[in-house]
């Protein structure tokens, strides 16, 4: 059965992005424009692994990994920030809300496979 990732971003074109780089790879790719939908999804699909943009609309990234951690939703799932953003500010904060890892855009294709396939074994 194929893993499931969830990727969360207010641009319809970088979640298309992430399913025209991951599903060739046998992945299955759900979307979300933004944390609090993302959220939703999360209680609904249990996805294996979480790419969330930072900054968006209605719940951002931060508060959208802040909250999962804090419910339990998602225990065990990896998420990882996939943004412009690249203050080492941000990444701490980022890390100590929970994330897993970070990767910036414009991202490298054959890099989102490498760290989606280490993080999903």
């Amino acid at each position: 059965m194929a893993k499931t990732i969830l990727t969360i971003d207010d641009s319809k074109a970088v979640r298309d992005m992430v399913a025209f780089t991951l599903e060739p790879e046998g992945f299955r790719v759900i979307g979300a424009e933004n944390g609090a939908e993302g959220y939703d999804r999360m209680r609904d699909q249990k996805p294996d692994l979480v790419i969330t943009d930072l900054n968006m609309p209605i719940m951002d990234g931060l508060t959208f990994i802040t909250k999962v951690r804090a419910d339990k939703i998602g225990d065990g799932t990896p998420i990882v920030l996939l943004t412009t953003e690249s203050a080492p500010e941000m990444k701490a904060q980022s890390k100590a809300a929970g994330a897993t890892g970070w990767i910036n855009k414009p991202f490298d294709a054959n890099k989102l496979i490498a760290v989606t396939r280490k993080l999903l074994g």
